[in-house]
């Protein structure tokens, strides 16, 4: 019997003036562990007069994770918060109760040719700090974990894993791993691994019980302690996994939380622009996403 439990097919959606490939959440399959949102972004080319561009918009009861493989994005958030995110760095925002944030092409490249590649991801928060105070933390590519075993290259983007920790400040117990072989190897990793786990394939191929996947694919697994997989030559994944919370996160729009109620507030504290929930990010405070009707009026986001 397959190990496999689930295959969620990459789907375009539309952020703005950028399409990404929406990987979670899936109708059936709302979250893996405490991953609630996974879109991947690119590989795309953008010309001279094409930028990456989401004006303010607002988030709770999450923590965003940005990491680029290519491009560069500047990140300015309500905290005070002015980054440009470069390959390898991890953008981890806490939003907790409440934090505007926009991410755009920084204004060096806003008039040159340049590629775009990486993951957007909302992790959630447990219960007791969706509420808490919203909170940044920028960890520069050199010190991410990166190891070789043989031909394999591992890099703990965050979370902790074979006996490593990242020192992305998550929240709950959680991973997310890059995986890189030269030739073909087989993993048997499952007594490492805990809660949930997907399994995004990047570039190459894997075998997984005589079945081959290739690329835009998240595979759930039934049952993470069973995990074992053979990797083509030259492939690249990622998986993703931890202890999934005990309550039902709901998602609305931007704004996730496992309560209803706060979600309501925070829709209409969005479209009155109360600037005492959600403050101004600062130096980009002229333009706003606005509240969609379909999420006012109660709609779940797709």
């Amino acid at each position: 019997m397959s190990n496999i439990g689930i295959i969620i097919e990459e789907k375009a959606a539309d952020i703005g003036n950028f399409l990404v490939g929406r990987l979670l959440p899936f109708r059936e399959k709302r979250a893996v562990g405490p991953f609630v949102f996974i879109d991947h972004m690119g590989p795309i080319a953008l010309k001279d007069y094409q930028n990456f561009d989401v004006p303010p918009h607002p988030h709770i009861g999450i923590s965003t994770l940005t990491y680029l493989l290519e491009g560069s994005i500047q990140h300015k958030d309500s905290l005070g918060s002015d980054i440009e995110i470069k390959p390898g760095a991890v953008n981890w925002m806490t939003a907790g109760k409440g934090v505007v944030h926009s991410e755009r092409t920084p204004e060096y490249l806003r008039h040159s040719e340049k590629h775009l590649h990486g993951f957007q991801i909302w992790v959630g928060l447990p219960k007791n700090l969706e509420q808490t105070k919203p909170a940044f933390h920028h960890t520069e590519a050199d010190e991410i974990p990166v190891w070789n075993e043989g031909d394999l290259q591992f890099k703990l983007i965050a979370g902790e894993l074979f006996g490593r920790k990242s020192p992305v400040p998550v929240h709950s117990k959680l991973f997310f791993i890059e995986i890189k072989s030269k030739t073909p190897q087989k993993l048997s990793i499952g007594k490492d691994l805990f809660g949930e786990v997907a399994m995004y394939i990047l570039e190459g191929n894997v075998n997984i019980e005589g079945n081959t996947f290739g690329g835009k694919q998240l595979l759930v697994a039934k049952n993470a302690t069973l995990c074992e997989f053979e990797t083509g030559e030259n492939a690249t994944l990622y998986l993703f996994g931890g202890e999934p919370f005990a309550e039902e996160h709901f998602i609305f729009w931007n704004f996730v939380n496992s309560d209803k109620e706060i979600i309501e507030q925070a829709k209409l504290n969005w479209q009155e622009q109360n600037h005492e929930a959600f403050p101004l990010v600062i130096g980009d405070d002229k333009d706003f996403v606005p509240l969609p009707k379909a999420v006012l009026n109660g709609k779940l986001s797709k």
